[in-house]
């Protein structure tokens, strides 16, 4: 009995850590993708459009965004977990924190190489957070939830989400580019990549561990 609880606490542990490294790294990611200067990820574009015209730091406008679309799921019906909550100051945080240490970088020499960086560690931060299973992100919930509602596609519910959010935010002064096109090709098998990578194994005397659910199978934010 003592033993099992023992490997219990351990692999709580393990996912606590797997979705709080994974959130910061998140949000370090982004930041790169930020200094990079050669395009953000869909929500990144809009987060930055908002920075621009509000004032606000990136990663305030991040938690910002997080908490609006968290307050959707009221009326979907959807569920948050730990790390849907996590989720909305961790990443936020992670990123302002990042920005801070990072400074201005010249020249394409080294800003593309920040670029790949930032989305090889988005795609690692996807993998460890996901893995965890503490619950999908926010901006993922408003995803299953209209696709719960409407009955269309996850595809398609994801692809309208993202192109409002990326035309909105490209209208606001959000930054488009190559980065935003590498992290639209790259993400997905990078994410399947690094969610094999950190998969925790599975309890003794269980069966094998159940696929993400699919508001979780996409990404962190």
């Amino acid at each position: 009995m003592a033993r099992t609880t023992g490997r219990s606490t351990t692999r709580l542990t393990r996912r606590l850590v797997q979705l709080y490294v994974g959130l910061a790294l998140y949000g370090a990611s982004s930041a790169l993708l930020v200094r990079a200067g050669l395009g953000l990820e869909p929500w990144g574009v809009l987060h930055q459009g908002l920075a621009e015209l509000t004032g606000g730091s990136i990663g305030v406008v991040s938690i910002v965004v997080g908490a609006v679309v968290l307050l959707l799921w009221i009326p979907l019906r959807q569920r948050p977990g730990l790390g849907t909550v996590s989720n909305v100051f961790v990443v936020g945080l992670a990123m302002d924190g990042t920005l801070a240490l990072v400074g201005e970088l010249d020249g394409l020499a080294l800003r593309v190489p920040v670029m790949v960086l930032g989305v090889v560690l988005n795609g690692a931060a996807t993998g460890l957070y996901i893995s965890a299973r503490f619950g999908p992100g926010p901006r993922d919930g408003l995803m299953t939830g209209l696709h719960q509602v409407t009955g269309r596609s996850i595809r398609l519910v994801r692809t309208a989400i993202e192109v409002a959010v990326v035309v909105t935010g490209f209208a606001l002064g959000g930054s488009l580019g190559a980065g935003t096109v590498l992290y639209a090709l790259a993400i997905g098998p990078s994410a399947q990549f690094f969610l094999r990578m950190f998969a925790l194994p599975a309890p003794a005397g269980s069966g094998p561990v159940a696929a993400p659910a699919p508001g979780q199978a996409i990404l962190p934010q």
